[in-house]
């Protein structure tokens, strides 16, 4: 059935509900006293270098410093002027990004050989950083560089930067430092996958690389290559004014999240979009019409009336239990969510469940009604990281295999990237969902000052 997306505006906050069949699917809020760096690109400026946790800090203009691992810097767009031969005539791309002059060839040799003479272990660990000496890292103090957030700060963290920078647009994320075209793991069909090579590698733009996107999916021609030269000219914006401003200086913005709406979730499938924000309205529609077109505007409505949008479509109950531990199936089964600092654990329980089956087919059951209630509350709460999700034991191998099937169809509509492992002899099933920013729970809540976050009250 279409989709429908509901956008509440009120002061300092903005709130996006994606409606699909009359069930909320998924949520996003927008805060004015929580700025989010994500996305944002920087010509930044390397403060220090500490090797022994193979990083380095890097100044962008904001309260912390940002973390840059030097495996994500040691890449041939920051060294190609180190290897520049002397008799090259053209600069390369980093050199004229930030007006310096391509290095001697002795310069380069010397370089050459020092990092030559670098441990070199291979990378490890969820970081993918690997150790080494200062000699051989590919970044130096004072340095400027050109740096994406990739993660927002956290706690008493600066965000998380990479030099691997990517403009994403609606149908393909065009990376300058790559010269491949990817297309989404999501796209399965051979065929579809080459046409949609095909298209991009037909486009004049020759410098970079792109990744299609699983949206491009049986999309036009003329779709797909407006596409990829709407963001090409971005970047050519972004290089404009990484030439003209001294660091630390930001250069590139991401969108806010109405724009987000617009590029990300307006597509076929979708039959309105609704805001009660005059202001905003009129914002959306010059959204659409850039993004989209002219014929998409005929989606976008102004929210009049004096009932609350959410309540007007009768989802504020939903909205006000995605807050809560416990979340109630139709069976009368239950899922609990409890995050902490390193795991989200998920447990699901029979509760009030009733039926005349046998045990393994009463547990089969509630796993298969909880399994994509999991992944929506997963997509809905913005949770990340390690995820644990203890099903109701099983024993046969049949009913594991089609539990976790239903599992991963339905994080498969989930935009973040997610793992799945098996699920082991004890019923769980260990996963990972990527988060770059604040958990919703943390936005809107805070740790009560007189349990300290522990939520019980000592009876004496």
């Amino acid at each position: 059935m279409p989709k429908d997306i509901l956008i509440h505006v009120a002061d300092g906050e903005r709130r996006v509900a994606v409606i699909d069949n009359k069930k909320l699917d998924d949520f996003y809020i927008e805060l004015d006293r929580y700025e989010s760096f994500l996305g944002n690109i920087y010509k930044g400026k390397v403060e220090s270098i500490l090797p022994s946790i193979n990083g380095a800090f890097v100044n962008v203009g904001q309260e912390k410093n940002g973390f840059l691992y030097l495996t994500d810097a040691d890449h041939s767009s920051l060294e190609d002027f180190v290897n520049k031969k002397k008799d090259d005539a053209q600069p390369s791309l980093i050199d004229r990004l930030l007006n310096r002059k391509p290095k001697s060839a002795e310069a380069a040799k010397s370089a050459e050989l020092v990092k030559k003479d670098a441990p070199g272990e291979k990378p490890h660990g969820r970081g993918g950083h690997r150790g080494g000496g200062k000699a051989g890292t590919p970044l130096k103090v004072g340095q400027e560089v050109l740096v994406q957030v990739e993660k927002d700060p956290f706690g008493t963290k600066g965000p998380r930067l990479t030099t691997h920078v990517s403009i994403p647009g609606r149908f393909v994320v065009y990376m300058p430092y790559d010269n491949h075209v990817g297309v989404s793991q999501k796209i399965e069909s051979p065929e579809e996958r080459h046409r949609l090579r095909e298209i991009i590698k037909e486009c004049d733009i020759k410098e970079g690389g792109f990744i299609i996107r699983t949206v491009s999916m049986n999309q036009d021609k003329a779709e797909l290559l407006n596409d990829a030269k709407f963001v090409y000219d971005k970047w050519q914006q972004v290089l404009k004014l990484a030439r003209e401003k001294k660091s630390p200086f930001m250069v590139y913005k991401e969108g806010d999240i109405i724009w987000k709406v617009v590029r990300d979730h307006l597509r076929e499938d979708v039959a309105s979009i609704h805001i009660d924000s005059k202001e905003e309205h009129e914002k959306l529609l010059k959204y659409v019409e850039t993004l989209v077109g002219q014929k998409a505007l005929k989606k976008i409505h102004l929210h009049r009336g004096e009932t609350n949008i959410f309540e007007a479509h009768k989802i504020s109950q939903a909205l006000e239990e995605i807050y809560d531990t416990k979340v109630y199936l139709k069976t009368g089964a239950y899922v609990v969510i409890e995050p902490t600092e390193g795991v989200t654990v998920v447990d699901v329980n029979s509760g009030r469940y009733k039926t005349q089956a046998s045990p393994e087919e009463a547990a089969f059951n509630v796993n298969m009604e909880a399994a994509p209630e999991i992944a929506r509350q997963l997509r809905l709460r913005d949770l990340g990281g390690i995820i644990v999700i203890d099903f109701i034991d099983m024993m046969r191998e049949e009913h594991k295999r089609k539990v976790l099937d239903v599992l991963k169809a339905e994080l498969a509509k989930d935009m973040s990237k997610t793992e799945v492992n098996k699920i082991s002899s004890l019923g769980l099933v260990e996963m990972t969902r990527e988060r770059a920013g604040k958990t919703l729970e943390s936005i809107k809540f805070a740790p009560c000052p007189y349990c300290q976050g522990r939520g019980k009250v000592k009876i004496d």
